[in-house]
């Protein structure tokens, strides 16, 4: 059983959102991270636990707070009485997937201390440097900036999250199933449905697939539209122009090709490059990032597939 799986029981467990289960797989067949954004009730915890349970792997949850220390994160070291030397106490940050719960409620110094976890999988304490294990996923939870005790995420710890989604709320047929499943206590069970070994051959698949000069050239006028736009003050980096080809390719993957199409590429597009910009104060289109990477996707010229 393999990422298939994944998909079957995060479906079964987060009812209505097919194409938000679709998007956290992508990010997870391209060893990226997951930001997933609304307001509390919305089942972001719950969908981030369902892909932790998922995975026969090492699983981690830390509730960022305003109080809570880098320490308290990636770990420390610390003196030993009994042996009167230095040890060193790894941090819940080490597992396979991390859960952080409303990220933007710790401040700016705790959130930076996953900056070099996420991008370059290991941590470095007292001048020693411990590897993450492989894979390595974190997956954060964020409220609105607008709640009351949060801190907005800086340029650079967005950069790092591969894909950021706004999750919304069911319609009314799927929160009716919901609760009556509550009332009859028939909620799905989550259990773990594929191994890691069988998640990286995925990965690994994943990165064989291809992508056409013509569709390589249409990613890189997305990501060059962003740095010109009128409302944008900065654009997509390079980084973020990898993550989306990484994301075309695993958008690709699951529907089952082995090449990357215009509609993947489109597909992925908001979910990867609206939360890397920022904004300037003018422009000429109502300014909300998911507006303007929506103008670039309709003015970028798209390629004929022939």
């Amino acid at each position: 059983m393999g990422i298939e799986a994944v998909i079957k029981q995060l479906n079964e467990v987060y009812l209505g959102k097919g194409e938000v289960v679709r998007l956290c797989c992508t990010a997870l067949l391209a060893e990226g991270h997951i930001l997933l954004e609304d307001v509390p009730g919305t089942g972001k915890t719950l969908l981030a636990k369902a892909i932790a349970g998922s995975l026969d792997g090492s699983f981690s949850r830390i509730q960022f707070t305003a109080d809570l220390l880098p320490s308290d994160v990636i770990g420390t070291d610390y003196f030993n009485m009994k042996t009167q030397g230095f040890d060193h106490r790894q941090g819940p940050i080490f597992a396979n997937v991390v859960l952080i719960d409303e990220i933007n409620r710790a401040v700016p110094r705790t959130q930076s201390a996953l900056l070099e976890a996420m991008e370059e999988r290991q941590v470095s304490i007292g001048g020693k440097t411990y590897p993450m294990p492989k894979p390595f996923f974190v997956i954060a939870t964020q409220n609105p900036i607008e709640s009351a005790g949060t801190f907005p995420l800086p340029d650079a710890q967005l950069d790092r999250f591969l894909i950021s989604i706004p999750v919304g709320y069911p319609d009314a047929a799927e929160e009716r199933e919901l609760l009556l499943q509550v009332l009859t206590e028939t909620r799905k069970h989550i259990e773990a449905v594929t191994s890691l070994a069988s998640l990286q051959e995925a990965q690994a698949e994943t990165r064989q697939v291809a992508i056409q000069d013509d569709v390589l050239d249409y990613m890189l006028g997305l990501v060059h539209a962003t740095r010109a736009h009128a409302s944008v003050e900065v654009g997509v980096s390079p980084r973020g122009a990898i993550a989306l080809l990484r994301a075309c390719q695993s958008y690709a993957y699951l529907a089952g090709r082995l090449y990357v199409i215009p509609e993947d590429v489109k597909a992925v597009a908001p979910y990867v490059l609206a939360h890397r910009i920022s904004l300037t104060l003018e422009g000429g289109i109502k300014s909300t990032k998911a507006n303007v990477v929506a103008h670039i996707l309709d003015t970028v010229p798209v390629p004929v597939e022939g």
